[in-house]
């Protein structure tokens, strides 16, 4: 599989999204998955400390746990990248969400991060986020955190997730006044179609054309993209649209989408893919998969080919 440079880091272009792995997918499906992904050249693995605590039964360690009999079982740690998150968990458990997640102190994310690495079986973490904005801890404080988390050895790469545009530039900022190591990697809702204007995702907003065109400056700054394949709807008719999605200007698209899958040979989930990862800025795609064919479906995105034509027949979607 393709590599990619993250902050100096070697990430293979597909990551694999492991939300559900020890809930709604159960330890033989999700060790399939895995290892069908390490086959095919995959290294960079995400996590977080919340998966999925909003699932019967769930906590919110179950992924990161799974993931750790996992890598122990393989013995790979090495070969891979591990990603994974802080500071959208409910304290207490049970708690109303989002307004009683842990947040982004000192004394949070050290804690977590630590516990993290417990379950991982891993002594440190090669990517770890901010998962949520957190208001109630001021930005300085959660720059210093998380840059000091790099310099003890326990965090390579930091990043920001489910932020504002303005939030990571200010973060940014702060790090090089504060001379500590900065965030390098935004992770946002992204996908093909766009939401209505001033449709509301909550804590997990959609990226924004501001966010865009931020890393467009901004050659150090990776952007991963989440829930790229809006869990099936281009491809299932069993998954509709979700609503913020349903509106005119996603007719046009996926009218064209279907168009351009077609004259490839590809499946709209692949081109989907392929858009993502050939764009301006590129978006790495996380994967949320449950089974291995389909995962081996995202795979074949790497051999779609989007020449300049095609791009802009998607983007412009007349």
């Amino acid at each position: 599989m393709e590599q990619r440079l993250m902050s100096g880091l070697g990430v293979s272009a597909l990551c694999l999204g492991t939300m559900y792995f020890g809930t709604t997918v159960d330890e033989e499906r999700a060790f399939a998955v895995l290892d069908r992904f390490v086959e095919a050249g995959g290294t960079f693995i995400d996590t977080a400390n919340t998966y999925s605590f909003w699932v019967d039964g769930g906590t919110g360690v179950e992924s990161e746990e799974l993931l750790g009999r996992w890598l122990k079982s393989r013995g790979i740690r090495d070969e891979l990248v591990l990603a994974t998150k802080v500071g959208a968990l409910p304290d207490p458990p049970g708690a109303a969400w989002p307004e009683h997640a842990e947040g982004l102190s000192r004394e949070v994310v050290r804690r977590q991060a630590a516990a993290s690495m417990q379950r991982l079986g891993t002594d440190h973490l090669d990517v770890y986020y901010a998962h949520i904005e957190d208001r109630r801890t001021p930005l300085d404080d959660t720059v210093a955190t998380f840059g000091e988390l790099v310099t003890d050895g326990l965090v390579r790469v930091t990043g920001l997730s489910n932020h504002a545009a303005w939030r990571v530039a200010a973060a940014r900022e702060i790090a090089k006044a504060q001379g500590v190591p900065g965030f390098s990697a935004v992770q946002q809702r992204h996908t093909y179609l766009r939401p209505r204007p001033g449709a509301e995702f909550g804590a997990n907003p959609h990226i924004s054309d501001e966010m865009l065109d931020y890393a467009r400056t901004e050659p150090d700054l990776t952007v991963l993209g989440y829930s790229v394949l809006l869990s099936g709807a281009y491809t299932r008719a069993d998954r509709p649209l979700p609503e913020q999605y349903d509106h005119e200007d996603s007719r046009r698209r996926l009218k064209v989408l279907a168009e351009v899958a077609g004259e490839l040979g590809a499946t709209p989930n692949q081109v989907v893919l392929a858009w993502l990862l050939g764009g301006d800025p590129p978006v790495l795609p996380i994967l949320g998969v449950s089974s291995v064919e389909q995962l081996d479906e995202c795979l074949g995105a790497l051999d779609v080919v989007l020449d300049d034509e095609l791009r802009q027949r998607l983007d412009t979607a007349l």
